[in-house]
């Protein structure tokens, strides 16, 4: 029996028109399935437009969407009513994106859908797929049975200074950006920074797996120095 294949897709943050360039240069579409990391939006000019592009892009190939940081700071901050945390840390971006044409910020339920319904993970045989990571300390197993532990998946970053890490398997990660991808013998990490202007950055990756084949795109979209 064959193995599944997959292609994970680091970090858009709002930059539509990189993300639609990537996956023009991506093949497989019926053989793979496709596995966002989450941060969909924020920071980039164009947040509203990928969730808009991954809602019809779900129609033609097999997808996974998991949940970023930023997609929890939206969420919490429209539930909660108080938006200062996801304001710093990009939320601005987002909310004028939505704002356009004379529109007051107001998710439809298309897009409300689409955020509320993200995973914190998806497992495979192989392979444990999450935004940000997961402690170093634990097994996934572990992990997985401590409630708090799920909460860190959003964050985490500990793993990427961690030599020796008890995982049962290959976790594949975005949310902390590097002018490369991140690659051990228990880790995958391809958030390059696409939104970022530094040197080095401004890179959206995705993955082929199991080959391990990494795809990039330069950022063509309007850029930001955050």
């Amino acid at each position: 029996m064959k193995k599944k294949k997959y292609i994970a897709i680091g970090d858009v943050h709002g930059c539509a028109e990189s993300l639609k360039a990537l996956i023009e240069k991506l093949d497989d579409f019926g053989n793979r399935s496709f596995v966002f990391l989450g941060d969909y939006i924020d920071r980039g000019p164009s947040s509203r437009e990928v969730v808009d592009y991954l809602l019809d892009f779900k129609e033609e190939a097999d997808c996974i969407f998991l949940r970023g940081n930023h997609e929890q700071m939206m969420l919490d901050a429209i539930d909660e009513g108080d938006t200062s945390l996801w304001i710093m840390n990009g939320g601005r971006e987002t909310i004028d994106s939505y704002e356009r044409d004379g529109k007051r910020f107001k998710l439809s339920k298309a897009h409300r859908k689409f955020y509320e319904q993200t995973k914190f993970y998806y497992e495979t045989d192989d392979y444990f797929f999450v935004h940000a990571g997961l402690s170093p300390d634990k097994t996934i197993a572990e992990s997985l049975n401590d409630e708090q532990e799920i909460d860190k998946f959003l964050w985490e970053r500990s793993h990427l200074n961690s030599m020796d890490k008890p995982w049962e398997k290959t976790v594949i990660f975005g949310h902390t950006p590097r002018p490369e991808p991140v690659q051990d013998s228990k880790m995958i990490g391809i958030d390059t920074g696409c939104v970022y202007q530094r040197v080095g950055y401004g890179k959206l990756t995705a993955v082929k797996l199991p080959e391990k084949e990494f795809i990039q795109q330069e950022c063509i979209d309007e850029k930001y120095l955050n």
